[in-house]
């Protein structure tokens, strides 16, 4: 019998209400529920297709959910930052630094505005990020260090209560990622919410109270010392492995059957179609 799943305590920033996100009606992850609380500095971990990604889609609106909903209470779109994989972006597309990162001033003055009367904000953003000098540089010159604080510094810009870092610190050296750590820490100490995607667990174990282990389901989520255990590790990997792609969105398994058969270790799911469900854990 597994452990159940731990669930932050109601009342916070952003709530998830049976909340299943895909594609196609394919779901890629599955009737979520739980509360990331105002003012908390949480990761996402999981196995290679486990949905974190998505997640951030979701809670952003560029995903509509499948089922269940994404509630933001008290918070507008503008209220709501999003730094996206470096994959993401287009580096051959010709824009300077300074007009990339000047992109985090749009929602407050609007895209057809005039930038100038904002540059000081836009220099003193590259400045925290140790960008200074690089307002005209391309893009494409940057390297991945690089990109990423100029990411950061549109970050900086949006002034958002909650932010959304979807592998933040990926491919890049170790100084550049303990400073951007230190705006991490800092946006906390400033009362907002930040939930970030990660790989790098001791990163997650030395720097982050709260984890949502994700499988295309939650498979632990609390703090991160009770959560980055082997056996919750070893259940995210089964559910992963052992998803169906193809399957249609499910009803989420009843509390009745769970209580009735709590040996499992997953979901009435079946992974050729035996049932209309999901996935297969």
């Amino acid at each position: 019998m597994t452990a159940p799943v731990q669930l932050p305590a109601p009342g916070g920033a952003l709530v998830f209400r049976g909340l299943t996100l895909g594609y196609a009606r394919h779901p890629a992850v599955h009737h979520l529920d739980g509360t990331i609380a105002a003012g908390s500095l949480t990761a996402v971990v999981g196995p290679n297709g486990a949905g974190k990604s998505t997640l951030l889609k979701g809670i952003m609106g560029e995903i509509a959910p499948l089922e269940g909903e994404v509630v933001r209470p008290g918070l507008a779109r503008q209220d709501i930052a999003y730094l996206p994989q470096a994959a993401e972006i287009d580096r051959a597309f010709p824009i300077s630094v300074f007009d990339l990162v000047a992109m985090g001033l749009w929602r407050r003055v609007g895209p057809w505005r005039s930038l100038k009367p904002h540059r000081a904000a836009v220099e003193a953003a590259l400045a925290a990020v140790g960008l200074t000098g690089f307002e005209r540089r391309p893009i494409g010159t940057l390297s991945g260090g690089q990109l990423r604080r100029a990411l950061f510094a549109r970050v900086l810009l949006q002034d958002a209560r909650v932010i959304l870092l979807d592998e933040p610190f990926a491919a890049i050296d170790a100084r550049t990622t303990d400073e951007l750590l230190a705006l991490v820490r800092g946006w906390q100490a400033e009362g907002r919410t930040v939930v970030a995607v990660l790989h790098d667990l001791d990163q997650v174990g030395r720097h982050f109270p709260s984890t949502l282990l994700l499988a295309r389901e939650a498979v632990a989520w609390g703090a991160t010392a009770e959560v980055l255990v082997p056996d919750n590790l070893r259940r995210a990997r089964r559910l992963c492995e052992a998803w169906d792609e193809e399957a249609p969105v499910c009803r989420a398994p009843s509390a009745a059957h769970r209580h009735d058969h709590p040996e499992r270790d997953e979901p009435d799911h079946a992974p050729h179609g035996h049932h209309t469900h999901g996935h297969v854990a």
